[in-house]
């Protein structure tokens, strides 16, 4: 009699465990097919370029041929000493502290007003006050220079028309008031922005907390302080983390208004690079400016992340 074979059937435990795995692995397949595009992109156009200029930086290159006038840390040294340079350098740091000084509590102050206030029209308000955010920078950066034009500005045409004697000014043709002007044109860019994050922490905080704290005796000012300002916490850090990266990258808007005059009056950084690195063709001198750039920005953000950040983050996980 021939041997009878059994053959053992893979219970259904087994089955069940394959089944899922390979579902599991078609789904991070097909997850990593809808990325990649992605990656590629953003490792070509981000990731590569930060050790290309570094190493660029080190050479004295027009931009066209190859590389071999090697500097060392010459492009580094010629710009840290450059005296246009710490002005623009300057000048950003003071664009960051006027942002987080005055624009980000204009926006707070009024996401509380239209928010929390008994304001009719609260919805009307918010299109008009979000509205300049929409606008792109080059329209926003062309519309004021015909507000602040010194003669055919809109602004000294209104201001000559109700206020006898007017003296015209303007606002961007000195180096005492560029900046200022610069400022008004971003706030008003992006204070509404800052406003809809602002009014969106507000609308995460329970109404009946204030209501108990007002019921317990606490003044309008005091549940401002201590409890709504509080939870508002990690938007305003949120806020105050954007509102920095972006004043330090600050670009278009100063450019077409002032290209970073009158007499390097409103140079920044971004415009310096520009001006300094791609109009005179010195890409390797530009590449330097570019890393001091990304060293800065790089820098803050870690160090605020590690630091301001940490504790929302904690929230995040846990």
């Amino acid at each position: 009699m021939s041997a009878i074979k059994f053959r053992v059937l893979p219970s259904s435990y087994e089955q069940t465990a394959r089944d899922k795995q390979r579902r599991q692995w078609n789904k991070a397949l097909l997850i990593l097919l809808f990325l990649l595009p992605g990656m590629i992109v953003f490792g070509l156009f981000v990731l590569i370029p930060i050790p290309q200029s570094f190493y660029f930086s080190l050479f004295d290159w027009n931009g066209l041929g190859p590389l071999t006038d090697y500097k060392e840390l010459g492009n580094y040294t010629r710009l840290l000493n450059h005296s246009i340079f710490q002005s623009a350098l300057l000048h950003s740091f003071v664009l960051m502290l006027l942002s987080v000084l005055i624009q980000l509590p204009l926006a707070l102050g009024l996401a509380l007003m239209v928010g929390r206030g008994k304001t009719h029209g609260k919805r009307l308000f918010r299109i008009i006050l979000f509205l300049p955010y929409v606008f792109s920078e080059i329209i926003t950066a062309i519309m004021w220079r015909y507000v602040l034009h010194p003669d055919e500005g809109l602004l000294n045409m209104v201001l000559g028309t109700f206020i006898p004697g007017y003296e015209r000014m303007g606002l961007l043709a000195s180096r005492d008031t560029v900046l200022i002007g610069i400022f008004a044109v971003i706030t008003w860019k992006y204070f509404g922005f800052h406003m809809i994050l602002y009014m969106a922490g507000l609308q995460a905080i329970p109404a009946d907390l204030e209501d108990a704290a007002r019921v317990d005796g606490a003044t309008e000012a005091k549940v401002l302080r201590y409890v709504t300002l509080p939870m508002m916490g990690s938007t305003i850090r949120l806020s105050v983390f954007l509102s920095v990266l972006g004043s330090f990258q600050q670009f278009a808007i100063v450019w077409i208004m002032t290209e970073g005059g009158p007499v390097n009056g409103s140079e920044l950084i971004a415009t310096y690079l520009y001006k300094f690195g791609i109009q005179r063709f010195s890409l390797g001198y530009g590449s330097a400016v570019a890393v001091v750039l990304f060293a800065i920005t790089l820098v803050f953000s870690l160090g605020y992340q590690r630091i301001i950040l940490r504790h929302d983050y904690a929230l995040d996980q846990s």
